[in-house]
């Protein structure tokens, strides 16, 4: 794999964000998207031995483009410093349910798991869905899970009072204040100039399979899904 060449190449590509560079870089990252491709692969086939759902999934579906969407953004450079990969079934990298993330960038790699930026349909049913199984959340996010993925994401914008509809003296109002249900673990860079980092990712991926489990009930419920 490699893992640290793509890194390696991403850094200068962060340094050197322009058409122009990329021109001369064009076949070289391609050959590293292919090395990525593989890579998700690998890790897909892994995550499908405990998450039969999983299984079949192509890695092309779920690898992100690499070129921005400036239209919008006041930052107008055209390419993204990191390779990024969704692995959800039904649907791969667009799909709304729960799935496995990696992301490769400098000095900021991460995997996580979880649903992030859900519908507002879906938001209010998992809401609900934790709100009415609190001892069931709990034990999914306690340990050993919240050791491994130790950031729950989404404190920078989440709501400031507990939702209408909750109980506000609820004790775990907190949790409802979040848009987002999704979790992660930072991975340092030294990491991917390992020989073997397929099976160490799968192993952090198996603790994300119960909370996909009880996340997708109620996504597949809302999205009629099932």
């Amino acid at each position: 794999m490699r893992t640290a060449e793509i890194l390696q190449f991403l850094t200068q590509l962060r340094d050197n964000n322009s058409r122009e560079w990329f021109a001369t870089q064009k076949d070289y990252c391609k050959e590293l998207q292919k090395d990525f491709e593989k890579l998700t692969q690998e890790v897909i086939e892994g995550i499908a031995t405990f998450d039969p759902e999983i299984k079949g999934l192509d890695a092309k579906n779920c690898i992100f483009r690499l070129y921005r969407d400036t239209r919008f953004s006041p930052d107008k450079t055209p390419y993204k410093s990191h390779f990024g990969a969704y692995m959800a079934s039904k649907g791969g990298r667009k799909s709304p349910r729960a799935g496995y993330y990696l992301h490769l960038e400098p000095g900021n790699s991460f995997i996580s798991g979880g649903v992030y930026m859900p519908e507002a349909d879906v938001l209010k049913a998992l809401r609900m869905a934790i709100y009415e199984n609190i001892d069931e959340w709990l034990e999914i996010t306690g340990e050993p899970f919240a050791s491994v993925f130790p950031d729950m994401y989404g404190e920078d914008d989440k709501l400031k009072k507990v939702p209408l509809g909750f109980p506000k003296d609820w004790p775990h109002g907190e949790l409802l204040k979040y848009k987002h249900y999704a979790f992660g673990r930072n991975i340092p860079d030294e990491f991917y100039s390992q020989q073997e980092i397929v099976p160490q990712l799968i192993e952090y991926y198996k603790y994300l399979q119960p909370l996909h489990r009880f996340l997708n009930f109620t996504v597949d419920e809302v999205l009629n899904l099932g």
